[in-house]
């Protein structure tokens, strides 16, 4: 499978893919804890069925010390034991703020005090705006059909 466009390659794409990265860095230097970051971002990559993100995410995340046991359970979180209340809460917003368009309202009150419980409001932005990305980048490779599998850790800087 080939993409169907080189965004890095593509000027207009690479300046887009610029300005995404910028307010994704800034989002993931917030004190969020990052293995919360990568755990949201592999959740939304799944639930989107971006393969390329999810490769992505779930390598940096085991490069960094994530556990086997933990990755292989994200997609199943709600019965899985190994995730703390705070990244549960992050999983929980992380799966709302993704699917918006399945439920009217968007994400419940109760999952917004839920997360407010473990976070601070630097981190809630921070966490809002890493869902608002991935879901961005998400959608671009879905679109283009950006295969998965060949993303080494480290790869984009």
């Amino acid at each position: 499978m080939d993409a169907r466009l080189d965004f890095f390659g593509n000027a207009l794409g690479a300046k887009v893919l610029r300005h995404i990265n910028s307010a994704g860095k800034a989002a993931s230097e917030s004190g969020l804890p990052h293995a919360t970051q990568e755990l949201v971002k592999i959740r939304a990559s799944q639930i989107n069925g971006c393969g390329f993100c999810t490769d992505m995410h779930t390598k940096d995340a085991a490069h960094a010390g994530e556990t086997a046991q933990r990755l292989h359970l994200v997609a199943a979180w709600r019965e899985a034991t190994v995730f703390t209340e705070a990244e549960r809460a992050a999983l929980e917003l992380a799966e709302q703020g993704t699917r918006i368009a399945d439920a009217a309202g968007g994400v419940t009150d109760e999952a917004w005090a839920d997360a407010a419980k473990h976070y601070d409001e630097d981190q809630l932005v921070a966490l809002v705006s890493l869902i608002a990305v991935i879901n961005t980048y998400n959608r671009i490779n879905v679109i283009n059909q950006q295969p998965a599998g060949a993303y080494r850790p480290g790869q984009f800087g």
